[in-house]
């Protein structure tokens, strides 16, 4: 058993490294749940506790990853990413003048959003504003991933790597308020001659526990925000020519997709009422034509971009599924072709598109559109027709429906399973990225999480306070606003499940019980004892050895992971040396959120990638650059802001 204990640092080690290698050399391993084996093995050799090792499922950090993922599915629900990003983009007309736009927005919503959210967020914005005006992604994609990274840093919340450290943190505070506590009555009953070396050793460890304190809300902001500029203004200089201009497989071949018939009226409430159809962003819409405007009767044909749009008119577009889809998302703007379409948003919300192919054995053909009866045959509602190689008349429901129509239908959710195998169709299938918005809901949303942000910023406050109850908890606070967000309706429970990212989850706990586990075996010491006696106690250049190993260490495995591994090594490091721990954590804290040379290395990178058609030498050529930036910025500036 002694034998076995004595084993343990290098079984830690062997674990620790054969998880950097499986991730380097295996393709297609499931990151979670290698991480998570690793935490089994750590833990049935007796390294760390059951307890330990499932500490990190109920961990603040992970809880409020979790819940802020909830809060930005529910600001998607409801519009507001759309509203969002509509003001951001709007007027922007090629990819500088947009990247220019969105890098104070993205920025500064990075600051206070997960940046893994706050892509989930924008990504589909950005793709959605490219395709109308039929420029290649990948000029914005791998930016906005850059540019969220670069705002992660500037606040405690920005990003989960930050979040990470501050749990490893709060566990440093702990272990040395232990420590101390056992030092006291030790000194209390010592002898003279012991008392001098006990003594030193408590001063040592109040000197460590000043050093190990949580982070307060801004404190990275000293180091975040001149990352940020920096990146930033190489992003807008140079950042742009080194991408590639590829544009999406399936908008390539947009000319051999169906193309419908779609007519929208415009009610009341429309945000486009009185705009130009320049000004209202429907003159240039990739895949989709506005053919004319019906007008009481009145029919405006050729539309040019100077007319208006008023209550009341019909416009008449043909085009493809993907930008009808994002038609429907514009409030006050519904489908005139089927009048028991849903239009309401608590109604609508339990509603999707779907594509059915009309049979020659359906009751439906001979019939037109508008006596068709969808509602009571089937509870859907016809939204646009297709019919190839022929040209349909602009009023659809007056369209007398043939076998081989492909119909655009408005259904519930359970439509496809209950008419698959229904000999009306040829075909059903559901149409991608078609969820209705919850519009109602926006003004709450978007006023919850301005809440969130504002509570969020108090808590580091509240903590320098002395206030140490829920209402100074990050976790709690993101945790409050995620249910209110369902408790409100502004998505439904379903959602909100949906919108937890298990693979993140599982991989951030995992790496915490094995941070523990490389700590708790001496393992980490001995890291630092080798590391102290290589390089040498100079701290500076401990300092650009540290960060540059949390880089590497980063674009090779998960920057997570990397946080909750290297921080227990470099307070060793630290105590080797003799100097203050804090320039080493905030090393950690920035150079394990700075990943931009690798699709693997931060999670925001691999999410770009396939909408991009990125390569990893598009990473390389793009991020070496700007990580020379942010290493000579944050080197030069950690020693001078937090001294050794």
């Amino acid at each position: 058993m002694e034998l076995l204990q004595l084993a343990h640092p290098w079984i830690a080690i062997g674990i620790t490294v054969g998880v950097f290698l499986t991730i380097q050399f295996v393709r297609h391993v499931p990151v979670d749940l290698l991480f998570l084996f690793a935490l089994c093995l750590v833990t049935l050799t007796g390294i760390i506790s059951p307890q330990t090792a499932v500490a990190g499922f109920a961990s603040r950090a992970v809880i409020a990853i979790s819940a802020l993922l909830v809060v930005s599915a529910g600001l998607r629900k409801t519009g507001v990413l759309d509203w969002i990003g509509s003001k951001i983009l709007g007027k922007a007309n090629d990819e500088r003048s947009a990247l220019l736009r969105l890098i104070g927005p993205i920025v500064a919503s990075a600051a206070f959003v997960l940046n893994t959210a706050l892509v989930a967020m924008m990504m589909p914005v950005i793709i959605d504003w490219c395709r109308r005006r039929n420029l290649p992604p990948s000029k914005l994609l791998l930016p906005l991933s850059y540019l969220t990274i670069l705002g992660g840093v500037c606040t405690l919340i920005g990003t989960s790597t930050t979040l990470v450290v501050n749990e490893k943190l709060r566990d440093s505070v702990v272990g040395v308020e232990r420590e101390i506590a056992e030092l006291e009555p030790q000194i209390a009953a010592a002898t003279i001659a012991e008392r001098p070396s006990l003594e030193a050793q408590l001063a040592e460890r109040k000197r460590m526990l000043a050093n190990v304190q949580p982070m307060g809300f801004f404190e990275i902001s000293y180091i975040g925000v001149p990352c940020a500029l920096i990146g930033s203004l190489y992003m807008l200089v140079l950042g742009q020519r080194f991408l590639p201009g590829r544009r999406d497989v399936m908008d390539q071949l947009g000319e051999q997709r169906r193309e419908y018939l779609l007519e929208m009226e415009v009610q009341n409430d429309c945000p486009l009422i009185n705009l130009t159809v320049e000004d209202a962003g429907l003159r240039n819409l990739h895949g989709l034509f506005l053919i004319e405007i019906d007008r009481n009767g009145d029919i405006l044909t050729p539309v040019t971009p100077q007319d208006e749009i008023r209550a009341g008119d019909r416009l008449v577009f043909t085009g493809l599924v993907s930008t009808i889809v994002d038609l429907e998302k514009i409030p006050g703007l519904i489908p005139a072709a089927d009048r028991t379409y849903e239009f309401h948003p608590k109604s609508r919300s339990q509603r999707h598109l779907t594509e059915v192919v009309l049979s020659p054995t359906s009751p439906l053909v001979g019939t037109t559109v508008r006596k068709a009866n969808f509602r009571q045959l089937y509870n859907a509602a016809v939204v646009a027709v297709h019919r190839n190689g022929k040209r349909l008349p602009s009023k659809i429901g007056t369209i007398i429906l043939e076998a081989g129509d492909t119909l655009l239908l408005q259904t519930r959710s359970n439509f496809v399973a209950q008419h698959r195998n229904n000999r009306d169709f040829y075909l059903v299938s559901s149409v991608d990225d078609a969820e209705p918005r919850r519009h109602d809901r926006a003004l709450l949303a978007g006023g919850l999480m301005i809440g969130l942000i504002i509570w969020l910023c108090l808590t580091s406050f509240l903590s320098n306070m002395g206030i140490v109850g829920g209402f100074a908890s990050p976790a709690i606070a993101a945790v409050t606003v995620a249910a209110l967000m369902i408790a409100t309706q502004c998505m439904s429970t379903s959602e909100a499940r949906s919108a937890l990212d298990i693979q993140v989850v599982v991989t951030i706990a995992a790496a915490l019980g094995l941070g523990n586990a490389l700590w708790q075996s001496g393992a980490a010491q001995m890291i630092a004892e080798a590391l102290v006696s290589a390089v040498g106690t100079n701290p500076y250049l401990l300092l650009v050895v540290i960060y540059l190993m949390t880089v590497l260490f980063t674009e090779t495995i998960t920057n997570t992971a990397v946080a909750a591994l290297l921080l227990p090594i470099v307070i060793a490091v630290a105590q080797q040396s003799d100097v203050s721990p804090r320039p080493f954590i905030m090393a950690i804290a920035i150079g394990a959120s700075m990943a931009f040379l690798t699709p693997i290395g931060y999670q925001t990178n691999l999410m770009v990638m396939g909408p991009g058609g990125y390569t990893p030498r598009d990473y390389l050529r793009s991020g070496i650059p700007l990580a020379v930036l942010i290493a000579i910025t944050a080197l030069t500036l950690i020693p001078w802001i937090w001294h050794f």
